[in-house]
């Protein structure tokens, strides 16, 4: 089932939390969907599964309208809340049997779901016991289950790695990435190396209106334009480099390498490079130029263009 999304607006009181904006995630499609704190990603994603109803605009999830089907849309959505709501004085199979009891699964059905999703989650060895006893990674397989168990076609998740150590999150970033191979998936995170790994698609959200929308590489060539070099330069004082550097005409920012002497990070100016230069600069000095080296653009370094604004 695609996710379709026409000129979605939500209004709090006289704030835009959501403005106008459309997109669609395609079935098989792992979406990550990037913002800083309130840019509206979560009222999205709560519109989207109905839980509240927009101002204006309008969702599809497969055929289905927000506004005239949300019954079927719930039936066909698995949603993982940033703040997983789990009972953790049940034991995780009487967890499981309740929330497929609450999904309307046949009860002839109900064992074999419970244990195809202890399987796919990993929680063999932690069935019997009690929520509140698992690890958060755990428990974070826990809520993946809950919202597997009845086998939905669309995932909502809100920052599924959120609290996890790097073990547990490359665990979780793979079972997504089995399971999104046959669903239609919207994952929202905070970890932007996360995202980069796990999704086939990019869309970045910033004051409620879509900023950016591309794989990682076509987001990173939006930035390509800009040079970045980090450069070395012996023999002289620092301060000296760092003014004479800021005066070179295709250089648009000079910052010192933390923890480097006389190392700095050139920008240049936007389809300029100021390779020759700054090698022209350090014969005309008498400096040693040590280092010349093209820094990639970073997903962050894209994110923070996009949403400093």
């Amino acid at each position: 089932m695609d996710i379709v999304v026409e000129n979605l607006t939500k209004k709090y009181g006289a704030q835009r939390a959501v403005d106008n904006i459309s997109f669609r995630v395609k079935t098989g499609e792992i979406l990550g969907f990037l913002g800083p704190n309130g840019a509206g990603k979560t009222t999205t994603m709560k519109a989207i599964t109905t839980y509240l109803t927009p101002n204006e605009g309008n969702i599809y999830v497969g055929d289905y309208s927000i506004y005239e089907q949300p019954d079927e849309i719930k039936k066909n959505i698995g949603y993982l809340p940033e703040n997983n709501p789990l009972y953790s004085d049940m034991p995780v199979i009487d967890y499981l049997k309740f929330v497929a009891e609450l999904q309307g699964i046949e009860k002839s059905k109900i064992k074999e779901k419970i244990l195809e999703m202890i399987n796919v989650c990993g929680l063999e060895g932690e069935k019997h016991k009690k929520i509140g006893e698992l690890s958060k990674g755990y428990q974070q397989r826990v809520g993946l289950a809950q919202t597997l168990i009845h086998d939905p076609d669309v995932l909502i998740l809100d920052e599924p790695t959120v609290g996890l150590d790097p073990n547990q999150i490359v665990e979780i970033r793979e079972l997504i990435k089995k399971i999104g191979r046959e669903k239609t998936v919207l994952l929202s995170s905070h970890i932007l190396a996360e995202v980069e790994a796990t999704c086939d698609r990019i869309l970045i959200i910033n004051k409620g209106k879509i900023v950016a929308d591309g794989t990682s590489k076509d987001l990173r060539k939006q930035s390509e334009g800009k040079e970045i070099l980090k450069i070395k330069i012996e023999e002289g004082d620092k301060n000296d480099i760092f003014k004479a550097l800021q005066e070179v005409e295709t250089v648009g920012v000079v910052d010192f390498v933390t923890g480097e002497d006389n190392s700095f990070e050139i920008q240049s100016k936007p389809e300029l490079s100021s390779r020759k230069s700054i090698f022209k600069l350090c014969v005309d000095k008498g400096w040693y130029l040590t280092e010349m080296t093209p820094v990639e653009t970073k997903l962050e370094d894209v994110f923070r263009e996009l949403t400093m604004n």
